[in-house]
């Protein structure tokens, strides 16, 4: 299942993406062996590369990204943390926040010893194969004050387990079968995302390598994050 995003004003989805391949990182103390980061230099996005991210009628709610913007107006009652209350599912959760330095290449790190996980995918609802594009999608909002990037490949984790092993559909799709996947030298595209301080994305990130990013950012940022099944258009799109 390739990356889908929705928009319907390719010019506004061009001036904020930009694409590159990716490799492996080996050797690098500040990141987890075999992470496996972008690598530029970043290109430009092409009116038919633009076309073919537009989804089709195949792709259900749960497998699409959406970047959007926060509502105008005061913040929900009760402050941020309650943003999704609005959004269409009563059981979404609130991750928290998480802040990140500027000029970083990737920003998640390994919680338990601080080294970065380069793309990844998340594994929050612990799907097996037949399900993992059910999983729920995450919406993040940026804070600020700088602004950040969200990192997506362009192929889904259940493609990239099912070229690596004969059994697919007895496994549980993970990041190690990302980095088999590029360790191989198998094809893997990623895609950048520019988001400013109030704009965020709504994404499956159990089904996408993903990531976020302040490359060439001066400023740092801090993004704030929920987990839910929301339909597409709770929020306004900036595309």
């Amino acid at each position: 299942m390739p990356l889908t995003i929705a928009h319907t004003d390719a010019v506004a989805l061009i001036g904020r993406c930009t694409s590159g391949t990716v490799r492996a990182t080996h050797g690098n103390l500040t990141y987890e062996p075999g992470a496996v980061l972008p690598d530029g230099p970043w290109q430009p996005l092409t009116f038919a590369e633009a076309a073919g991210l537009r989804p089709t009628a195949q792709n259900t709610d749960s497998t699409l990204v959406e970047l959007v913007k926060l509502p105008a107006g005061p913040a929900p009652a009760g402050g941020l943390a309650n943003l999704s209350d609005s959004l269409g599912d009563p059981d979404a959760v609130h991750l928290g926040r998480a802040s990140s330095p500027a000029e970083a290449l990737t920003t998640t790190p390994n919680y338990r010893d601080g080294r970065r996980i380069g793309l990844h995918v998340d594994n929050w609802d612990r799907l097996p194969y037949q399900y993992k594009h059910t999983g729920r999608r995450r919406l993040c909002i940026n804070l600020g004050p700088g602004s950040r990037y969200l990192l997506l490949g362009d192929l889904d984790i259940r493609s990239i387990c099912a070229a690596l092993h004969s059994d697919p559909e007895k496994r549980y799709p993970h990041t190690d079968d990302l980095r088999a996947y590029i360790g191989r030298g198998l094809p893997l595209r990623v895609y950048r995302f520019r988001l400013d301080p109030g704009e965020g994305y709504i994404a499956p990130t159990e089904l996408l390598p993903h990531d976020g990013s302040t490359e060439d950012q001066p400023e740092p940022s801090t993004a704030a994050f929920w987990l839910g099944h929301w339909p597409r258009g709770s929020l306004e799109s900036l595309i």
